[in-house]
């Protein structure tokens, strides 16, 4: 499957540009083929305003983010891969999403020899009170209910 990262990203910024605020990107600018004005990165991070009027040629591809803005009145040519994103958010109400680690199946180690892909095993959550368990010793996890709706007639 192809990841879904890019399409959480893109439903975000649609969201929260319908809703009249604007969309930031939080960018580990220490990734490779990351292009940004390196004056305005901070601790390895960059924050960047993405909102329709702060950016031209704005492009949210599956693979990499691409537009050009203005960095202290100088216009430069951003490319971001998607994988470096760690957060997109509405700078107003900082409601968003920190994006997890998108890990692929050959990252995972989940490919066997003949290069198909295996099942991954199953973990459970340690410590997780809803699991019935205590705390010490090794965690099963817990088979999953049916749905809770029912038909009303």
């Amino acid at each position: 499957m192809t990841s879904h990262r890019p399409y959480l990203l893109r439903a975000l910024y649609e969201w929260i540009a319908d809703n009249g605020m604007t969309p930031h990107l939080l960018v580990d600018a220490t990734r490779p083929a990351v292009q940004v004005p390196s004056h305005a990165v901070k601790d390895g991070k960059i924050v960047l305003n993405v909102a329709a009027r702060a950016v031209s040629h704005l492009e949210m591809g599956n693979d990499v983010i691409r537009f050009s803005a203005r960095f202290g009145g100088v216009s430069h040519p951003v490319s971001v891969p998607v994988g470096a994103v760690l957060a997109i958010y509405a700078r107003e109400t900082g409601q968003g999403m920190a994006l997890p680690e998108d890990v692929g199946m050959e990252e995972a180690g989940l490919e066997d020899e003949a290069g198909e892909t295996a099942t991954p095993p199953l973990t459970a959550v340690p410590n997780d009170p809803s699991d019935g368990g205590d705390d010490d010793g090794p965690q099963t996890p817990t088979p999953r209910r049916g749905g809770h709706l029912r038909i009303v007639k």
